[in-house]
């Protein structure tokens, strides 16, 4: 199953990369991952806290797999153990223009629990990413 949103934003690729890679500042603006701790690079370990539109709070360490500056960050959590929950993030930046990305916000998810937490994910995680989405448009147009 894949959950995937996207947006037009008015700022260069970037200007978007740059606050979305700022995990520091994301308890301040970003209303879907409330927290983001780790030094983001292939192989590293990152901690994260979500929240879901109506949804508890979520922890989970999740394995970076991709860093393509300014293009591409995407990592892999799991529940527990590989196979029962798993999901890949992944956030792409394209251009459309010098001063216009297309924000792309998905997320691949695996194993034997996701047909139960299908309805969840189409509807709370969903809104969470649409949310972070708009979020991180209105940060990266704002001008500086």
């Amino acid at each position: 199953m894949e959950l995937r949103t996207e947006i037009e934003i008015q700022a260069p690729m970037e200007k978007v990369w740059q606050h979305l890679t700022d995990f520091d500042s994301f308890p301040t603006w970003n209303p879907f991952i409330r927290s983001a701790k780790g030094e983001i690079k292939p192989g590293s370990s990152l901690e994260i806290s979500i929240q879901p539109a109506g949804s508890k709070a979520l922890t989970f360490k999740p394995k970076v797999l991709k860093l393509e500056k300014n293009r591409e960050l995407r990592w892999l959590g799991r529940f527990i153990i590989p196979g029962l929950f798993d999901g890949e993030h992944i956030f792409t930046i394209e251009p459309i223009a010098y001063d216009r990305v297309r924000f792309i916000h998905r997320e691949s998810f695996s194993g034997l629990l996701v047909p139960f937490l299908a309805k969840d994910l189409n509807t709370n995680t969903k809104k969470g990413f649409e949310a972070m989405n708009q979020a991180l448009k209105i940060r990266a147009e704002q001008a500086e």
